[in-house]
Order: structure tokens, then sequence, then C-alpha cells
């Protein structure tokens, strides 16, 4: 069985998806397995799939269910000890296994392995903006702690042991938009990650991402099931509560006034910020000047994330 398999969910990628398992070809560490599961592509990403010839790669088509109903798959189909997601426009730097390598067996009782990302928007390449204080080369975190900011978990940049899975289930594929939030918090709720400094993948910002949709705000992840964790867990009280100002904001700028007042409606503002308690009160134009301002900074390496 390999150490990794890692799982590449595929849809209408065939300008980046060469880029992306190539970048898995040439890790140092070699003992891996690719999982691509192509979700019904309708463009080449197939013929672009089967133009690799190396035995490591298995490919999987299904019909068109989401990225995660795709990751799913792949976890079903994985052999290896640790599960590792890379989305096909994202790509690894070539020591990402050895370094998930060496901190598992460093410490051999931990099983969430996180690493740093950059960011790759239209106009520059920027490494990402965490909350977390660096001690060393490497921090064992409380997940929601060190995620008010920039969260220590991207699908991209992750090592999970398969128990992890077994313990708090798979993706849940009745979101839409924010599964992988909800997997996060499942599982800080059980354990602690590694989070390791050294920038190991590049992610790359689409600003037409599923993510930024509207039609998909009525099913995103709405956080309803953690109502009984977050009544006692103030670290995880006040991180669904960054994300449920994100998602108001979000909801008040496509003019979605029941998404709004329904995150607005359950967030502590008492512990919310001076700065996004006037923010929550604007109209939705001035916000959309503000963000598109914000996006410039982002966009040139001087501001952090338009919603949090």
């Amino acid at each position: 069985m390999p150490k990794f398999s890692v799982i590449i969910p595929l849809y209408n990628k065939e300008k980046f998806v060469a880029k992306t398992i190539n970048s898995v070809l040439d890790q140092t560490f070699t003992d891996y397995e690719i999982i691509v599961i192509n979700d019904g592509s309708t463009d080449n990403s197939e013929r672009v799939i089967l133009s690799f010839t190396d035995s490591r790669i298995h490919y999987f088509a299904t019909h068109n269910h989401g990225a995660s109903a795709a990751r799913n798959t792949g976890i079903e189909k994985a052999g290896g000890d640790y599960i590792c997601f890379l989305d096909a426009d994202d790509y690894w730097y070539p020591d990402f296994l050895a370094t998930m390598y060496h901190y598992s067996e460093l410490f051999p009782e931990q099983k969430v392995f996180g690493a740093a990302i950059e960011i790759e928007t239209s106009k520059k390449t920027i490494p990402a903006q965490y909350a977390i204080q660096r001690t060393g080369d490497f921090e064992l975190v409380n997940f929601f702690k060190a995620s008010v900011g920039e969260s220590v978990l991207c699908t991209s940049s992750v090592a999970i042991h398969k128990d992890v899975f077994e313990a708090i289930g798979n993706f849940d594929i009745s979101i839409k938009s924010g599964q992988d939030t909800d997997l996060w918090i499942r599982i800080g709720l059980l354990y602690p990650v590694l989070f390791v400094w050294k920038i190991q993948a590049r992610y790359i910002f689409d600003p037409q991402s599923l993510s930024r949709n509207k039609q998909f705000l009525n099913v995103k992840i709405n956080f309803s099931k953690f109502a009984v964790e977050e009544q006692t867990n103030e670290d995880l009280k006040i991180f669904l509560d960054l994300n449920r100002f994100a998602l108001a904001i979000k909801s008040k700028l496509v003019g979605d006034k029941k998404s709004f007042n329904y995150y607005y409606g359950n967030i502590c503002l008492e512990k919310l910020s001076f700065k996004k308690r006037i923010i929550l009160l604007l109209p939705a134009f001035i916000l959309k000047v503000l963000i598109k301002w914000q996006t410039l900074l982002v966009n040139i390496g001087w501001g952090k994330s338009v919603f949090r």
C-alpha cells in the first residue's frame, strides 16, 4: 500500500490539470498513488489524463455530482495511509509529500497535517497571511484559534490519516459551497493540526469560482449542525461567527435579505470587532466599492482576505 493517496477531482480543467499532475509526479517522495476522479467533464480533460502513462495514476470517470462527491469517491478508492487532495488547477512544490512524510514520522500520533500556501491572483502571487505567531518550522495548533485569518487547512495542502475519515465521515455533499470548511470544523473538534510554515502549495484564485456564485448561497454551509458545540466551545463560536460575517456580507451584495438576516442573527456581535460591526450595517453599494478596493490590495499583496 502507498503512504499517500493523492485525490484530484476534475471538472473542465484541460488547460491546467497536466501541470497539476506533473507537480505530483515531480515529488521527491515517490511512495504515493494518484486518484483522478473526472466529475463529468465536457472538455478535453479526459484526453489530457489518458496521455499520462505512469502506473501510479488511477483514473475514474463519473457523472457530474460536484467536487465533494468526487473527493468522497477518491477517499473510498484510496489505499494510502494518508489522504491528500489537490484541486485540478492548483499545484505542489516538489517536497510537499516529503515534508508531510517527515512530520508524520516525527509525530506518529498526529493525524492531521497542513502546510502554508501561496495564492496566485490575476496580478500577483502572494503568501497567505496566517493569524498565528510563528515559533519555529511548525506549530501544533487548535484549528479554530489558528484559523481566524487564513485557514491553516487548505484542501490542496493537507495530509490527513485515513482513520480521521472513519471517525468524522467524508465531505457533506448536501452543501454546495463550503464543504471544506464543514470538514475542517469536524476535524477541529477532535484533532489538533500540525501546521508547517514552509510554503508547499500554490492555490489559484478564481474570482468566478463556485463559492462566489449567487445561485449557491441558499445551499452554503449554515453551521446549524454545530449549534450544540458552539454553546460550550468559545473558539468554535468565534470561528463560526467570522464565517457568518463573511456569508452575511456576500448575501447583502447579491440582495439576499433572508440569508443576510439569518447569518447576521446568529452572530454574537459583542465579540465581533467594531470595524466588522460597522461593515455589516453598510449598504451594498458602499460594500461593493470597498471590496473592489480591497481586492486591488489583495492583488498587489498589500491586503488580506476580502471577507475575513
